[in-house]
């Protein structure tokens, strides 16, 4: 029989939980009840470290009273909503457990599965994912265009990243601070854990529809996620564009032979401006595409030298100066700004 552990202000927990909140006031009662009974479950003491990334809604409200009233239970919220994959950071910066579990609010990831992951974990391996077998209250086109895009991650990038994987996993200590020494902007951390190595294992699971609520990943956010995940961990684009202007130029420049052998044989060429204009207008958008695509990369590297924080703490419940060691500047003086202000 396990007995139910309790964590105080001073003692390390043996798990942490990083849970990424935005506008999920309705699935948060029944996430704080699920994972409450899993953390009485477990083989040592756990903390909870909810991550408001700028909610709208009564989810700070409810994450901060929770942390006020459970010591294991802490509140960190982002200044405004820095986006998914920041708020996983930012958690993770201040998570002092030997394992760090990240999941979602949304329950769409079961609380339980993290008993498989555990047990992979005592087997030594460093990070733990759970991998989606099938994937509920999701539509086709979201299942083909996910599908799509990690085959095409698959072919374009070196690093391996395992296929129907989300940021459901489980992370030994060890990994955690490697990942915490990687500084980049534009974070695609599914990538990341992949570039790093150590041993990893698979979890199989079935992902649930979400218990409350509606997605807050619109289109629009998972392309700029899958953007992100392509740009930062390969160079294809680039090879891409330089392949496509030689063979633009090598077209061009057998399109000018055959004028001249046209030329030379007395052929009567039919003048006009349309095969010009043509011409140019495809020239110029081969042009264009090569120079933005260049330009988005530039952007990256003029987005890193800036040197800005990923993120910027508005305020923080029960993370107190015991959590400093583990904590970013940003972090550490948002907690010094709650105890002056208390």
């Amino acid at each position: 029989m396990i007995v139910p552990s309790r964590i105080t202000d001073s003692e390390t927990p043996r798990y942490s939980f990083v849970i990424p909140l935005f506008d999920e006031e309705l699935a948060l009662p029944i996430l704080f009840h699920r994972l409450g009974q899993l953390m009485e479950t477990l083989d040592g003491p756990a903390e909870v470290i909810l991550v408001d990334d700028g909610s709208r809604d009564r989810s700070g409200i409810l994450a901060a009273g929770k942390a006020k009233d459970d010591p294991r239970w802490r509140y960190l919220a982002l200044s405004r909503n820095f986006g998914h994959q920041i708020a996983i950071t930012a958690g993770m910066d201040v998570a002092r457990g030997e394992a760090v579990v990240v999941m979602d609010a949304d329950l769409q990831d079961p609380p339980e599965v993290v008993h498989d992951l555990v047990a992979k974990w005592r087997e030594g391996f460093e990070i733990v994912y759970a991998q989606r077998v099938s994937r509920a209250g999701e539509s086709r086109l979201k299942l083909w265009t996910a599908s799509l895009f990690y085959r095409l991650l698959a072919r374009l990038t070196r690093v391996e990243i395992p296929r129907n994987v989300g940021d459901f996993r489980l992370v030994d200590r060890k990994a955690v601070d490697a990942f915490k020494a990687m500084p980049e902007r534009d974070r695609f951390v599914r990538g990341m854990f992949g570039w790093m190595g150590f041993r990893q294992a698979a979890v199989p699971y079935h992902r649930l529809a979400r218990v409350a609520g509606e997605t807050k990943y619109s289109m629009r956010k998972m392309m700029r996620l899958a953007f992100d995940g392509i740009v930062g961990f390969s160079d294809a684009p680039l090879r891409l564009v330089l392949w496509l202007g030689l063979a633009v130029s090598a077209g061009a420049l057998g399109y000018g032979g055959w004028v001249v052998v046209l030329s030379l044989l007395d052929a009567t060429l039919v003048p006009g401006w349309a095969s010009l204009a043509v011409i140019l207008s495809f020239l110029s958008g081969i042009n264009l595409i090569t120079t933005g695509v260049v330009g988005l990369y530039v952007g990256r590297i003029h987005n890193e030298v800036k040197g800005r924080p990923l993120y910027v703490v508005g305020r923080t419940v029960n993370l107190d100066t015991a959590r400093r060691e583990a904590a970013t500047p940003v972090v550490e003086s948002a907690l010094r700004a709650g105890e002056a202000a208390r």
